[in-house]
């Protein structure tokens, strides 16, 4: 029984390692910059997300998001207009994928299992949560993810990760800026 115990520790702080180093490369101090495609739950899109830091923009052919870390903006392009917002954290958890990376460090158990190219991390909510579930996806080689598979409430979303790259990142991308969409109306919400 123990020997089982044992096990089940040093797998556990595998599955942490590897969302340890799998972090690092997503949290870059300059920024990363991917394609996603998320279906599911909180229906379907594509497009291409930056990050740095708790900062993102994600763009699809729907709409633009800008989060500066305080501020969010929505542009929607069918109806020219922006709404502005200030999320909490359960709000962030469904808009940006990238957001596991710091779930994961408190509140949920992880196992792990293997493939020949990928980790799959599982994580199971100690509580009750808004994020009761998820299956990350993680290259063997590059620690990139690959995808991010969520349970909220009874329906699952599927994030599916490609291209991640490195990138300088200005600050200022994170930030809506009226005069690139000067007929837009602007919704403050906040």
């Amino acid at each position: 029984m123990s020997l089982m115990l044992v096990c089940a520790v040093s797998f556990g702080q595998t599955a942490k390692s590897v969302l340890d180093k799998t972090a690092a490369v997503v949290s870059n101090k300059n920024g990363v910059q991917a394609n996603f495609t998320m279906t599911g739950g909180m229906g379907d899109a594509s497009g291409t997300i930056s990050v740095k830091g708790r900062k993102f923009q994600a763009t699809t052919p729907l709409a633009t998001m800008w989060f500066n870390g305080k501020t969010m903006w929505t542009y929607m392009k069918k109806n020219d207009e922006v709404n502005i917002t200030t999320p909490n954290e359960a709000q962030l958890q469904k808009i940006n994928p990238y957001n596991f990376i710091n779930l994961y460090k408190q509140g949920y158990d992880m196992t792990m299992s293997k493939s020949d190219k990928a980790f799959i991390v599982h994580l199971t909510a100690q509580k009750t949560n808004k994020i009761q579930e998820l299956f990350i996806t993680v290259d063997k080689k590059t620690y990139h993810p690959t995808q991010v598979k969520m349970l909220q409430g009874k329906k699952w979303t599927v994030f599916d990760i490609s291209n991640l790259k490195a990138q300088t990142l200005n600050d200022a991308m994170f930030t809506f800026n009226s005069k690139d969409f000067p007929s837009a109306e602007v919704i403050d919400l906040r």
